[in-house]
C-alpha cells in the first residue's frame, strides 16, 4: 500500500460536469479531494466558494482538504467545517495570529494546515510545527493551475522535514502546483506525504490511470 497521498486539485475539473469529476477521484487511488478557495485579493484569481464547494461535498466519498487562498480566513473556519473539510489549509501570510487560527480550525474538529508560498521561509514555522497537521508547500505562485514547478521546493522540503523530525512533530508536508510523474518520485524522496495534482490529473486522456500511475511512482 503506498504511503503517499494523492490529492487530485477540483480547480483544473471540469466545472460543467463537476459531479462527474468528483465521482471520478472517488473511484480513483487518490487519497483526499484537494478545493482550492480564492478570494480575487489575496490571490489575482477567484475560483469558487460555499456553494460549489457544497455540491463537491454532496458526491465526495473521500476527504476533502480544503486550501483558503484568502485574506483573513478566521472569519470562515466554522463555515468550511459545516461544509465538511476534513483538512483546513490557512496562508501563514494571511493570518496575523497563526496559532489562534490553528486552535480555532482544530476546535472544529478539522486537521489544521499551513501553506506557504514560493518565497516563505520554512524556519518561520519553527515555534509552532508541532501544532500543525499539514504544511502545504507552495511549489508553484498561487492563484492559477497550469503553471510549471519551481525548482527550489525539493530544498525546501528536505528543510522542513528535518525541522519536523528535529521537533518531534507528526506534520505532513503537502505539495501543491506542478506536480507530475516526473518529479513525484524526487518529491517524496525528499520527504513529501501528500502530492496535489491538478492539470496533470484532469488534463490526461485516462484521469483515473493518471492517479494509479501517481500513487506507484511516488511510493
Amino acid at each position: 500500500m503506498s504511503k503517499t497521498k494523492i490529492a487530485p486539485s477540483l480547480l483544473a475539473a471540469d466545472f460543467g460536469n463537476l459531479q462527474q469529476d468528483v465521482e471520478m477521484v472517488n473511484n480513483s487511488d487518490a487519497d483526499w479531494h484537494h478545493i482550492d478557495i480564492m478570494d480575487g485579493v489575496f490571490v489575482p484569481n477567484i475560483s469558487y466558494g460555499m456553494p460549489v464547494l457544497q455540491a463537491i461535498q454532496k458526491h465526495a466519498t473521500k476527504p476533502l482538504d480544503v486550501h483558503l487562498m484568502i485574506v483573513d480566513p478566521d472569519r470562515y473556519i466554522t463555515t468550511f467545517a459545516n461544509l465538511g473539510a476534513a483538512v483546513l489549509t490557512v496562508h501563514y501570510e494571511a493570518c496575523t495570529h497563526l496559532h489562534r487560527s490553528l486552535q480555532a480550525i482544530k476546535a472544529e474538529g478539522m486537521m489544521a494546515g499551513v501553506a506557504l508560498n514560493p518565497h516563505t521561509n520554512i524556519n518561520l514555522l519553527e515555534d509552532i510545527i508541532n501544532d500543525i497537521d499539514v504544511v502545504c508547500l507552495m511549489s508553484v505562485n498561487p492563484g492559477f493551475g497550469g503553471q510549471s514547478f519551481i525548482e527550489n521546493t525539493y530544498n525546501k522540503v528536505k528543510s522542513l522535514k528535518e525541522l519536523i523530525v528535529k521537533k518531534g512533530a507528526t506534520t505532513l508536508i503537502e505539495i501543491d502546483g506542478g506536480v507530475t510523474s516526473k518529479n513525484a518520485a524526487a518529491l517524496t524522496a525528499a520527504g513529501a506525504d501528500v502530492l496535489v495534482a491538478g492539470s496533470f490529473v484532469f488534463k490526461s486522456n485516462d484521469p483515473i490511470t493518471t492517479i494509479q500511475e501517481l500513487k506507484n511512482i511516488a511510493g
